[in-house]
């Protein structure tokens, strides 16, 4: 097979600012999203992409790669990307650098800002001697999640496009916005993009397979205090930070994420503001396990609860909404999609890694809205961080990986 790359893609896509925002009630959230929309869509025409849909109210882009003749009655698959960087660090101005044949030592991200990636702080970057990195300037992130993903599905797209002699079935590629935040599926049309099975490409290090994610919730505390001078304060204070301190102290210690791994679920404390007589914390609660998730969520309104007791009706106020659930209960009866991933992947020599997701994608909720949706790698690491980088020949291999995946389900027939 000719060799993949989607390095200039990659290079070439992050430069595109296209940072979502919470906070606002727009979709898409950002209007620069657009921007890498528009280039992702004339590529596709001038690729000779087919049934192009360019959603010009909510920024989603929808192709197709038609099946080789013969393969007409092979599965409908998906490839689904997004093109959304997360709010955590800025995406304005990435100045990509390309680092090849890294020594195994600690990264200069920035020389004159003294801002280095130590290999004691990221040891994996130890197995990555000898291979090629793209790094920041250590200003911003690098955008690998998931223009990585972008670039890999992309450049396929084009590979097999080229190439007409490879046998598959009719492919679907979709881009969606905001997924950082959550908001990805929203405003996905599943029954425009008729995909039977789909593979979200926006994992980590390359043979990483997920097929399971968290329950997650978003929960907000607030807090009514009562304000007056202290110097004649008591008995009449109610001082609304020290009671969020005092919530914070009745969850469980180790259920935090800096304490958590694997199946581990948390409870985190995303964003606290406020002053004696009001304060609001933000949280995220998460849990593999749906059981276990609903107890977090009880045990987050018992505290509350008990609070009130102590300091009066309604002074903590809880909100708790549910963002999304554990994928798993959709993939078990379409396992066939891991299973084929694996197989992919060990014929490529690409040792198969699967792992729960410590976090949501846009497959989890495509999978509750019909479409059985695991998630593939991207050669990403670092992810919402100025310390982000991918590394070159895991996303080549991430993109030989997909033609690899289309090419057996060009073997299925439709059920």
């Amino acid at each position: 097979m000719e060799k993949i790359s989607p390095t200039e893609r990659f290079l070439r896509y992050v430069k595109i600012n296209t940072q979502s925002d919470e906070n606002s009630a727009t979709s898409p959230s950002t209007a620069k999203q657009h921007d890498l929309a528009k280039v992702l869509t004339a590529e596709l025409k001038e690729m000779g992409a087919k049934e192009i849909t360019y959603d010009k109210k909510h920024c989603y882009v929808y192709a197709t790669i038609p099946a080789t003749p013969g393969y007409e009655k092979a599965p409908t698959l998906g490839l689904i990307a997004h093109m959304d960087t997360s709010p955590a660090v800025t995406g304005a101005g990435v100045k990509p650098r390309l680092i090849r044949k890294y020594d195994g030592k600690d990264i200069v991200l920035n020389k004159k800002k003294q801002i280095v990636m130590k290999v004691e702080e990221f040891p994996e970057l130890a197995e990555l001697k000898g291979e090629s990195l793209i790094v920041t300037d250590g200003t911003t992130l690098l955008g690998a999640d998931d223009k990585a993903g972008v670039a890999e599905i992309m450049t396929m797209a084009a590979f097999l496009i080229k190439y007409p002699e490879i046998g598959h079935g009719k492919i679907r590629i979709g881009f969606t916005p905001d997924e950082e935040i959550g908001r990805g599926p929203d405003y996905f049309d599943v029954k425009l993009f008729g995909a039977d099975y789909a593979y979200t490409v926006d994992g980590g290090a390359l043979g990483e397979l997920e097929y399971e994610n968290f329950n997650a919730a978003g929960a907000k505390l607030i807090v009514n205090g009562r304000n007056t001078h202290p110097g004649s304060a008591k008995g009449k204070m109610i001082n609304s930070i020290l009671i969020a301190q005092e919530f914070q102290g009745m969850l469980p210690v180790f259920e935090n994420p800096i304490y958590t791994e694997g199946y581990e679920g948390f409870y985190h404390l995303d964003g606290i503001s406020g002053n004696v007589e009001h304060t609001i914390c933000e949280y995220i609660i998460r849990d593999h396990d749906r059981k276990l998730f609903e107890k977090k969520k009880q045990f987050f309104a018992e505290c509350a609860e008990f609070l009130n007791k102590k300091y009066g009706e309604d002074v903590v106020v809880t909100e708790i909404k549910d963002s999304y659930y554990n994928m798993r209960e959709v993939i078990e009866p379409n396992l066939h999609l891991v299973e084929t991933a694996k197989t992919s992947m060990e014929e490529l020599g690409i040792v198969p890694k699967v792992v729960p997701i410590r976090g949501g994608t846009d497959g989890a909720r495509l999978s509750f809205l019909g479409l059985p949706c695991p998630n593939l790698c991207t050669g990403g690491a670092n992810y919402h961080s100025r310390f982000e980088y991918v590394h070159v020949q895991g996303m080549e291999k991430t993109a030989e990986l997909l033609v690899r995946i289309v090419e057996a389900y060009a073997k299925r027939e439709k059920t």
